[in-house]
Order: C-alpha cells, then sequence, then structure tokens
C-alpha cells in the first residue's frame, strides 16, 4: 500500500499542523504537502526537550539501549514504505535506500551495544590519599555526563542516514541528549516516517515525548532559532559550506557559545605515486571513475581530484578514466538546486586558464553526467578555485612536474575528510614524505583504495581539518561520535549515593 504523508511535525510525541504549508519536490511520483516550520514551534520542541532531559539524561544505559534497539525496529517495520516514499522524493535507487536503511539500523544498534560496555564513559578514580605529605589528597572520580538537547540537521544527500534518524540523533540519544531535529525540505515524506519511527519508539519504551521533536521545512529563521535556542547545547549537522558556516558563526555568537559539529564537504584528493601509476594506472583510472560516479558523485566523500606524476603513465591514465566515464549515463541528482550547484561549479572550473576540457557532457534539468578536466600543478597551486568542491561527478586530473611540486600541492590542501595514496613497494619514499604533510589535512587516510564508503565502526573519523569540519577533534560516524555530546564531570570526596549510577 502507498504510504501517503499526513504532512505534520512532530512535537513531542504530538502531530502538529502548521498554518503554512509547502509541497515536495519529488524525482517522480505524487508530490505531498507539509507544514512549514516557525520559530515558535522551536521554542516548544526545545522546551520539551529540556523537560525530558531531566530524566532522559540521568537513565540508564540499558534504558537507552534498548530505546536504540527499539527505533531501528520501528524504522525496519516501516522499511518498505521508507524506500517507496524515499526512492520518489530523492531519485535515488531503491537498493540504494535499502542499504541506507540497514547502515541506519546497524548504526543505533552499534551504539546500543557500545553504551551497554561502558567504556565510553572513561571512568578514572584516584582514591584518596589522607596520609600524603605536604598535603592530603582528596578522592576524585570522573565520568562523562550528556550535555543536554542536541539540535540535528538533516543531511540531503542521505535521507536516513544521515538526516532524522542518521548517526547524528543516534549519538546524541546513546548520550542521553534528546534531540530536536531540522527536517531537510528535499525529503520530508522520509523523515516523517522515520520521526514517527523514533515517536513511537519513545512511547513503546515509557520515555518522557519530549526526547525527539520534528520539525519540517521552515525558512532561515527556523535554524536561527533553533541554534540560537539557549536551551540547545550542541549541534549536529551536514550540508554546504556556506550554510554551515554561518550556522556556525551564530553558535558562537550566542550568550552562551556551544560547539557547532558541521561536517561541511571535502574533494578528498588521491596521490597516485609513480610506480603505482606505472604498474596498474588503468586500474586504478577505472576504479577511479566507478568512485566518481557512485550515486552521482553526491557523496561529501567523493575524490574530486587526483594528483599524479606528469608523463607518459599520466596520458594512459587520463585515457582510461575518460573512457570509463563516458560509459556512465545520466543520473537524477537529489534536488534541482543540486543539479544547478553542480552545473555552476563545472562552469566554474572550465572558465579558469590552464584547465582542459579532456570529456564534456550534456547535463540538463536534475540530472547529471559525468565531466573531467585536467591541468598541471601549477595552475592547481595558482588557483584556489580548484581545491573547492563540486558536488556531482566532475573530476580533476593534476599532472604535478615532479614529487617536490606533488609535495607542494600536499602542503597547499585545505582541511579534508580524506586524502589517499595510491602506491606500491617502489613508492614508500614518496609516501613517508606525503605522509605527515596528509596526516596535518584529513581525518582518514587511505591506502590503495577509495574513500566512498564510510565504515560504522569504533576507529571510523569523519571529519576533518576546516572547512571539511567545524571540530576537527571530532567525527560524525562511528562510535567515537558520541563523545561530542558528552562532557567530563569530576566527583570529589562524593558520597557514593550521590554519584552516577554508571
Amino acid at each position: 500500500m502507498t504510504y501517503t504523508p499526513h504532512g505534520k511535525h512532530l512535537i513531542a510525541g504530538e502531530q502538529v499542523a502548521g498554518e503554512a504549508h509547502f509541497p515536495s519536490s519529488p524525482a517522480h511520483g505524487p508530490a505531498h504537502e507539509f507544514a512549514v516550520g516557525t520559530p515558535d514551534l522551536v521554542d516548544r520542541a526545545c522546551k520539551a526537550a529540556e523537560e525530558a532531559f531531566w530524566t532522559f539524561g540521568t537513565s540508564s544505559r540499558e534504558d537507552r539501549a534498548q530505546f536504540l534497539e527499539k527505533i531501528a525496529d520501528e524504522i525496519d517495520a516501516r522499511g518498505d514504505a521508507i524506500t517507496e516514499i524515499g526512492s520518489q522524493e530523492s531519485g535515488l535507487p531503491e537498493a540504494r535506500l535499502v542499504g541506507e536503511r540497514g547502515r541506519t539500523t546497524g548504526q543505533l544498534r552499534l551504539f546500543a551495544s557500545h553504551i551497554r560496555k561502558g567504556e565510553y564513559l572513561d571512568l578514572r578514580h584516584d582514591p584518596a590519599l589522607p596520609d600524603r605529605q605536604p598535603a592530603p589528597r582528596p578522592e576524585l572520580r570522573m565520568i562523562q555526563r550528556p550535555i543536554g538537547p542536541v539540535a540535528v540537521f538533516g543531511a540531503s544527500n542521505f535521507p536516513l542516514a544521515f538526516s532524522v534518524g542518521g548517526g547524528d540523533t543516534a549519538a546524541a540519544l546513546a548520550a542521553g541528549c534528546p534531540v530536536v531535529v531540522k527536517g531537510h525540505s528535499a525529503h520530508p515524506g522520509t523523515g516523517e516516517l522515520v520521526g514517527d519511527a523514533i515517536t513511537a519508539a519513545a512511547k513503546a519504551c515509557g520515555l518522557h515525548p519530549g526526547v525527539f521533536s520534528l520539525i519540517q521545512g521552515g525558512k532561515r529563521d527556523v535554524g536561527e532559532a533553533l541554534v540560537t535556542h539557549p536551551l540547545i547545547k550542541a549541534v549536529g549537522f551536514t550540508g554546504s559550506l556556506v550554510g554551515g558556516r554561518a550556522l556556525f558563526d551564530l553558535c558562537a555568537a550566542r550568550p552562551e557559545p556551544i560547539p557547532f559539529f558541521g561536517e561541511l564537504g571535502s574533494v578528498n584528493p588521491m596521490f597516485i605515486l609513480p610506480a603505482a601509476l606505472g604498474a596498474r594506472g588503468a586500474s586504478i583510472a577505472q576504479g577511479w571513475a566507478a568512485s566518481l560516479t557512485m550515486g552521482a558523485g553526491q557523496f561529501c566523500t567523493n575524490p574530486g581530484i587526483a594528483v599524479l606524476l606528469d608523463g607518459p603513465e599520466a596520458e594512459g591514465f587520463a585515457a582510461t578514466a575518460k573512457a570509463a566515464l563516458q560509459d556512465v549515463g545520466p543520473q537524477t541528482m537529489l534536488t534541482d538546486g543540486m543539479a544547478e550547484a553542480y552545473r555552476a561549479g563545472r562552469d566554474r572550473v572550465a572558465a579558469i586558464a590552464g584547465v582542459e576540457a579532456l570529456l564534456t557532457t550534456t547535463s540538463e534539468q536534475r540530472n547529471a553526467t559525468p565531466y573531467l578536466y585536467e591541468t598541471t600543478g601549477a595552475v592547481w597551486l595558482e588557483n584556489h578555485v580548484l581545491g573547492e568542491e563540486v558536488f556531482g561527478p566532475l573530476g580533476l586530473i593534476v599532472r604535478a612536474r615532479d614529487k617536490d611540486q606533488m609535495l607542494e600541492i600536499a602542503h597547499a590542501l585545505q582541511g579534508q575528510l580524506t586524502c589517499t595514496l595510491h602506491l606500491d613497494a617502489g613508492d614508500t619514499a614518496l609516501g613517508q614524505r606525503l605522509m605527515p604533510v596528509l596526516e596535518r589535512k584529513a581525518g582518514r587516510i587511505l591506502a590503495n583504495g577509495f574513500p566512498t564508503g564510510v565504515e560504522v565502526a569504533d576507529s571510523m573519523v569523519h571529519g576533518g581539518p576546516y572547512p571539511a569540519s567545524t571540530n576537527f577533534g571530532a567525527t560524525s560516524v562511528g562510535t567515537l561520535s558520541i563523545r561530542r555530546f558528552l562532557r567530563p564531570v569530576c566527583y570529589q570526596n562524593m558520597p557514593d549515593a550521590l554519584v552516577p549510577q554508571a
């Protein structure tokens, strides 16, 4: 049976209508009407979240683990409807959405397992030393505690894994923080279904309904009201550099500044070292083309730049990449706005003197087709615009003059989510020169792989120096992401009855 959205906000367990409405803009299928958010609704949701925090923030790890698992179950129970409307709204193939739903429920269950273990609490205990000279030491105990209500902004490119019930929401709830979500208008029906699942789980677990709210649509004033609300204590965001930086500045300018954990994008450069290029340049080029065009290039880890040494092997690499990209047909982008931005990025790159077009295609309306350009290391170093993200299947080959210029290019990079080295045994010395630089540029460094595909695991880091993210010490993927919504508290000479049970 086809799902028909109710089109309402979800505020502390209630479906709330709005005076104004906006239509969805699906890639195919029917459009639906959704209520438009307002600052008043933000205030109502934040106050409910603060009320919920007094019980949810002190709840047991087991209770929160069961809540996370129940959310996963409720999402799975709505699986077919989520896939159907998600595909209509985003244009993504059903198989991709089924996989993304598995990732979403998988990370919810992973966080349940993680908090049950308790290691994230970083418990520390210094026993009292009453006889120590020249002064006694008090008993000191330290534990990580939840910070309070968290605001989460749904991402456009992952309707499930980075949106209403995605990684930011899972990490915050696992930490004991109620969540207020600003849904993304690109997929409001998908967000509504996931929000219904979280609301149902909270009710089934007997939690305060303010533990979760979803506000749909709304203009800039809604997002501004959310990040500046005095009861919000942190923000999770995945989106554009311009939008993220504006919200970051608002968070910093508050009377009580709060952390803004923004993942803002990256060009994810690959350095293809000489021995690897000579031995298997063709296979690397084919793999790059596949990674570059995966999901119409709409991944924040899309490897947009390939840096290699100039020479005959570079010619072969470019020819193979061009041939592979020529076989990729038009793909539907997530929104009309993204399609327009992709074409604007293409035009920005093509307009620079010294940039040669190797493959040009025709991207029309909401479709994206691949483009391939190349330039020299000198031109790339002189034009910072070539180091900016183009969100879509566009690749740029940078031919470095020599190894020293390759190192110079690495030094000139802005902060990245990922950097990749393609290398063989003969490339070890150059790899050793590059590694100290790349460690300062990226949160994840790969060898002989492609960065599209972010494993949800204990060791994953999905973040990096600015502008890849606004907090280089954090990750938005993996169990370490829970630390964003915790703060250490020390208890000195505190009776056991007053110390948190954990």
